[in-house]
Order: structure tokens, then sequence, then C-alpha cells
């Protein structure tokens, strides 16, 4: 069991710094600052929120929430029409900063504690495991977000994959 736990956590970190952010990265290089802030409809988000947001999100669930820092997370101002809009690289720079800080909660993490239970976002009941998994699957659910965006923002493919003999290749893995 501790070998699955294990690979569990390392997937995850792998998912979100090798695989999730550098796909970010390439949409983000794409969009001038009107596009990175542009909204579809007020009930929308742009990729700005989305970075603000996926930020927030990560560091107050691992940061926070299992590596013991204070939550100090806003969520309402992640997501603020009108609010200061930082450039995209200073964006991006909060975000890897974060998933580093990340990455070193869960690369400390043991993974015999990933049924342990903690208090995050006014929830007594979550599971280590549980954090780890929505962190995870929620920075999946914005990245497909800020594809689609930037793919419809900029009418451009952002080839993800290059096929070669027919076999695709990762495009976006450092």
């Amino acid at each position: 069991m501790a070998d699955f736990a294990q690979n569990f956590i390392n997937h995850s970190r792998s998912l979100l710094l090798r695989n999730y952010l550098p796909r970010i990265e390439r949409c983000v290089e794409q969009l001038n600052d009107e596009d990175l802030w542009w909204r579809g409809n007020p009930q929308s988000n742009s990729v700005g929120n989305l970075l603000l947001h996926l930020t927030g999100n990560a560091r107050q669930w691992i940061v926070s929430g299992l590596g013991g820092e204070a939550d100090v997370r806003e969520r309402d101002v992640e997501f603020e029409i009108g609010a200061a809009q930082p450039s995209g690289e200073a964006l991006l720079r909060l975000l890897h900063e974060t998933l580093i800080e990340v990455d070193i909660v869960l690369s400390q993490l043991d993974p015999s504690r990933l049924s342990e239970v903690r208090r995050i976002q006014c929830r007594d009941d979550v599971t280590a495991l549980e954090a780890v998994y929505h962190v995870v699957e929620h920075f999946s659910m914005h990245t497909g977000q800020i594809i689609l965006l930037t793919k419809l923002l900029t009418s451009r493919d952002l080839a993800f994959y290059k096929f070669k003999s027919g076999v695709p290749r990762e495009t976006w893995r450092p």
C-alpha cells in the first residue's frame, strides 16, 4: 500500500509541475494583456482570473492545509472584475512559485499520512489524499478552460503534440 500511496503523491507532483504548468505557460505566452483579462460575459472568468484562482486554491489546500502555513487566501478577490490586473509574466511567476511550494510540501508528505483528516476551507473532514486529489483535478479542469480560451482568443494551434510516424510526442514537457 505504501508504494501505491507514494506513487499517487509522485504522480500528482508530476501532473502539476510537468504537465499542467507548461501547458498554461504556453497559453499565457500567446496572449496579450487585453486577451489575458478578457471575459466572454460577467459570469465567466478570464485567463488572468483563473491563474489567480489556481494559485489561491493550491496555496490554501496544499501549502496551508497540508503544509501548515497560514491561510491568507481571499478567494473573492481572485474573481473580481476591474481589480488589479497583473501581467501574464507576473501571474506565471506567482503560479510557478506557488507550485514549487506545493511540490516541497508534497515531497515531504509521508504517504502513511494520506488518510489523516485536516481542516481546509472551513471543512473539518478533508483527508490529505482528498486535498491532493482536489488540487490536481481542480488544476486539470481550469487548465482545460485556459487552453480553450487561448484557442478561442488566438485562433492558433497550441501544438501540444507532434506526430512523427503516427506516434504522438508531447511538446509541452520541459
